[in-house]
């Protein structure tokens, strides 16, 4: 008797292993709206910053550039136009050539948000605003 009850037990358990592998598989997944932005902006977006003069300062001034259509700043279309014919790289966007003068005045940039799909963390310090804007176009123009 005690072999037919350990039998009958060892069938339980398995019956009752399937459906719950099945709930713990179901609850790994995500819900099916979890696909879209978590942060509800449609196409392509980043969110700019630009701080003048060390880490420590409080002088940070910043836009979210949507582009499509292109708003944010008053140099979007252009700073749209820019990103797109770089893939959205901000390092692939062309230099300007300017000369511009050896002061140092540090001027920090900061994009992060999404091109394409993919995600952008963009951070560089320039030895100052000229240097910041012949290097990156119209993407971190946000002084009109």
């Amino acid at each position: 008797m005690t072999h037919t009850f350990k039998a009958f037990r060892t069938t339980v358990l398995r019956s009752a292993l399937l459906p719950a592998a099945l709930v713990l598989l179901a609850a790994g997944q995500p819900p099916a709206q979890a696909s879209a932005p978590r942060h509800g902006i449609q196409g392509d977006w980043l969110y700019l910053t630009v701080t003048r003069g060390d880490s420590r300062s409080s002088d940070t001034r910043g836009t979210l550039l949507l582009c499509d259509p292109p708003q944010g700043h008053a140099h979007a279309a252009e700073a749209c136009a820019q990103l797109g014919a770089a893939g959205g790289d901000i390092d692939a966007v062309p230099a300007k050539g300017v000369m511009c003068p050896m002061i140092y005045a540090p001027v920090t940039a900061h994009a992060r948000g999404e091109w394409k799909g993919r995600p952008v963390d963009y951070r560089r310090t320039f030895s100052n605003g000229c240097a910041m804007a012949a290097r990156t176009g119209e993407v971190f123009a946000l002084d009109t």
